[in-house]
């Protein structure tokens, strides 16, 4: 179904992922998969890049990973595939002081760099929760001119259990004025350069993808 920016569907409302167990074992039975959010970017838990999932990783299509891990997770949560898939790995836990925001252009180019050719890439933390939705959900931001709230909205509705922690949440906020004011910036710039023509503009639009 096509979905235009701005414009979603109706759908429950989302909650924290630490639920009781019945919510989560009727809304989210889909949690331990990966999630394909929009064509070629998937969000998923660890569970989904194991050593064991090789051969679901390839069938899926699967070229590039974000693994988001602490460094006290660096033991458990490995790049498994690094001669198969190209990496790029995230350090940060999945605490409100967390400094997230640094790493949103830098995930930015590299899934840029994998769908440019061709690719399909999977951003994953230990749960897929928190950390990498946040990634996914600041990149729909910027790629899309979405807001905060809508992306969080479409993001939700594919994988109902993302639920970025409250300083991530915050900081996403605030990512959204920083997208803001960069354009208003360009466009003012644009202006000055060209007299004030109409330039075509060279992000995609969203329905284009969806």
């Amino acid at each position: 179904m096509k979905m235009n920016a701005g414009k979603y569907p109706e759908f429950p409302r989302i909650v924290p992922c630490d639920a009781e167990d019945e919510l989560l074992n009727t809304r989210y039975a889909k949690r331990r998969e990966m999630q394909e959010i929009i064509p070629n970017l998937f969000l998923g838990p660890y569970a989904v890049a194991k050593k064991n999932q090789l051969e679901h990783l390839q069938r899926t299509g699967i070229t590039h990973i974000v693994c988001v891990r602490s460094p006290a997770e660096a033991k458990i949560v490995k790049p498994n595939f690094p001669e198969q898939m190209q990496y790029f790995v995230v350090e940060i836990s999945d605490k409100n002081s967390q400094n997230i925001i640094q790493y949103f252009p830098q995930v930015k180019r590299f899934i840029d760099g994998c769908l440019q050719s061709s690719g399909k890439v999977l951003v994953h933390g230990m749960v897929g929760f928190s950390r990498s939705a946040a990634l996914v959900i600041a990149y729909l931001m910027e790629t899309y001119q979405l807001s905060y709230t809508d992306s969080l909205r479409y993001v939700s509705e594919r994988r109902p259990c993302c639920w970025p922690n409250i300083g991530f949440q915050h900081q996403l906020e605030e990512y959204e004025y920083i997208i803001t004011a960069r354009r208003q910036v360009s466009d003012l710039r644009k202006e000055t350069l060209f007299g004030g023509q109409t330039m075509v503009g060279s992000k995609r639009k969203f329905e284009e993808v969806t």
